[in-house]
């Protein structure tokens, strides 16, 4: 992957080690994907190791069956000092089927932060969108951001009593 690419898409086989009893990916091969992927994205735009520090929204629409064709699409939507707030997308299809079938299976956002070789975050290249649907999409990412910032405050409430 070079430098500072915005996009990249994982493609591969559900395979039968990760599917559930009832022939569909178990959620957490999901989430996986979902890590791998926007992993790829923040190491590669950052050019430095990258944890992930929030994965939010996180929506299953429909199961991924045994078999499947599975794309993991993450985009960069949105970079903070040292964080990068990145898109992801799970379709699945049919390998037979032309791609036009595919379904989304899954949406979230997903936030990395880059770290020094001492553990340390790390500033990362700002992220600036190039076209009408980038500034859509960053906006999003903005407005999820701060419903974030509500359901954390939320939860520390909560966490505080006990």
């Amino acid at each position: 992957m070079a430098a500072n690419d915005r996009e990249l898409t994982l493609r591969f086989l559900a395979q039968p080690k990760d599917v559930n009893y009832g022939g569909k990916a178990f959620g957490g091969a999901v989430m996986g994907w979902i890590d791998q992927a926007a992993y790829a994205l923040a190491a590669g735009w950052s050019g430095h190791y990258a944890v992930t520090v929030y994965v939010g929204g996180i929506q299953f629409e429909a199961p991924v069956p045994i078999g499947s064709l599975v794309e993991v699409r993450a985009r960069l939507l949105y970079t903070g000092s040292s964080s990068m707030h990145i898109g992801v997308d799970v379709h699945a299809r049919d390998p037979r089927s032309d791609a036009d079938t595919r379904v989304r299976t899954t949406h979230c956002i997903v936030v990395f932060v880059a770290m020094d070789t001492e553990g340390k975050p790390i500033p990362v290249p700002a992220y600036v969108p190039r076209t009408e649907e980038e500034v859509e999409l960053q906006a999003y990412a903005k407005r999820v951001m701060a419903l974030r910032q509500t359901i954390e405050a939320e939860r520390k409430a909560f966490l505080a009593g006990r």
